[in-house]
């Protein structure tokens, strides 16, 4: 398949639909038996395996501090959450291009807005997978001790993002399948923790109800913008479109399934969590769904399983987060946003930037590791927070240009008002999680978008002399 810069794919015909798997074309034009488009159910597992990865299994440790006020933050996060879903599917349905958010700001608003977008995302997608590596760690420390050297730590948390980035290198076909097992597999831990948990349920491990400083809406907000790396990953089947077939009806249905399944999983595993493992031990807990296995069943054989499960399901969401690191610069690429080498592909996986991704992100784990910071996860996770609401706040803005604009040809005049009610609680959820990230993580977050100015000057400046 080759996805073109300027003119939105038609949506294929009911036949085609049917048909199998067509093999993709790589970027000499070629089709390649080792790249294939994803249907329904590999686009639904893409969707929760990159949203159901590595958040839920170590989160609910990290928003413990706060008290079970952050049980409230989830339940309204997960309310902006399906709202942006369903905004990523509207979008899509219109557009179906691969960049997704990416796609929607330049279509609204010009290039340099879509740069800001894709910019932004590809920052989003590689912090992140540097912040995963970290988490996974944790949970293997429970089969094989790594934690008590910040070296071997280290080296491990590079190996859990390479063998991702390799599997990718082999083509869509393997990351497809490398993501339809993962998402099955990390199931069984969550499913026992969050119905099994709820038969072992403490109150009194629950811990006081806002345990933190301040007042309670700013330790929801505070909770709320750690909380939201375990929601990144909405936007995955809408990045990947060009990848999706029939993507117009695949790609919306696709994201709101695997957003409300997802929600479902996170609320009742992690209020089984704080039911089930004491509040003080919780807050110090570096793998708290192997402790509630254990606290609910004794011994340390069900928190084994439990830690070789979550280690299954990081290593598949990192492999599903890595082709998003590539699409959105290959998209933006293709319009000539981003350095030429970005847009080359093979087997239907854009190398270059899948191989510059995991450059990045190696340098900022071993960065991490060397400062000997105590809160390494935090902090990416902030720094990702407030850098993923840049392009989630200027996708939801083109929906609502849209909406405004009364563009016939854009705009279902029957499902008008509906479509700008979801679409405002996207933007003020978006604008809210920028406030809950913190002033640290704003100013480094502002930083890196500074930096894609310049790029983003570099690289127009380039464009018209070459004109």
């Amino acid at each position: 398949m080759h996805v073109t810069g300027t003119v939105p794919q038609s949506a294929p015909a009911p036949q085609e639909a049917l048909k199998a798997p067509a093999p993709a074309e790589d970027s000499s034009g070629n089709n390649d038996r080792h790249a294939r488009r994803f249907g329904l159910p590999v686009a639904t597992a893409l969707v929760m395996g990159n949203i159901i990865g590595g958040g839920i299994f170590l989160l609910p440790a990290s928003v413990a501090p706060y008290g079970t006020v952050s049980l409230v933050a989830f339940g309204v996060l997960t309310v902006g959450a399906i709202a942006l879903a369903l905004v990523f599917g509207r979008l899509a349905e219109r557009d179906p291009r691969t960049g997704g958010p990416y796609v929607y700001a330049r279509e609204a608003f010009g290039d340099f807005a879509g740069f800001l977008a894709a910019w932004a995302y590809w920052i989003t997608t590689w912090v992140s997978n540097a912040a995963l590596a970290v988490a996974a760690v944790g949970y293997l420390d429970v089969l094989i001790p790594v934690n008590g050297h910040r070296w071997t730590a280290c080296l491990a948390a590079l190996t859990l993002q390479w063998l991702p980035a390799l599997a990718n290198f082999a083509g869509t076909r393997y990351v497809g399948a490398v993501q339809l097992v993962s998402t099955v597999l990390k199931f069984a831990p969550l499913l026992l923790v969050a119905v099994g948990g709820l038969f072992f349920f403490d109150p009194h491990n629950l811990g006081p109800f806002h345990a933190g400083g301040g007042s309670a809406i700013g330790a929801v907000s505070a909770s709320a913008a750690i909380l939201l790396f375990s929601y990144l990953g909405v936007e995955s089947a809408a990045v990947s479109a060009g990848e999706v077939r029939n993507a117009r009806r695949n790609v919306g249905r696709a994201t709101v399934i695997g957003t409300v399944g997802a929600a479902l999983v996170y609320l009742l595993g992690t209020l089984s969590v704080f039911g089930t493992v004491a509040h003080d031990r919780l807050v110090k807990s570096t793998a708290p769904f192997s402790d509630a296995v254990n606290a609910m069943f004794g011994g340390s054989w069900g928190g084994w399983a439990v830690a070789l499960a979550a280690l299954v399901s990081m290593t598949g969401c990192l492999n599903g987060w890595t082709l998003l690191s590539a699409q959105t610069p290959y998209a933006a690429a293709k319009d000539g946003l981003f350095p030429a080498p970005f847009a080359r592909r093979r087997r239907g996986v854009p190398t270059v930037g899948v191989a510059v991704t995991v450059v990045l992100a190696s340098l900022l784990t071993v960065y991490n590791y060397t400062s000997g910071s105590a809160k390494i996860f935090e902090i990416l996770v902030l720094v990702t927070t407030f850098t993923a609401t840049v392009p989630y706040l200027l996708a939801t803005a083109a929906q609502l240009f849209h909406l405004v604009s009364g563009r016939r040809e854009l705009v279902d005049r029957a499902r008008l008002v509906r479509d700008a009610v979801v679409a405002s609680v996207a933007a003020a959820f978006s604008l809210w999680l920028v406030a809950g990230a913190g002033y640290a993580a704003v100013y480094q977050g502002v930083l890196f978008l500074f930096a894609g100015v310049v790029v983003y000057a570099v690289l127009a400046a380039l464009r018209q002399r070459t004109a």
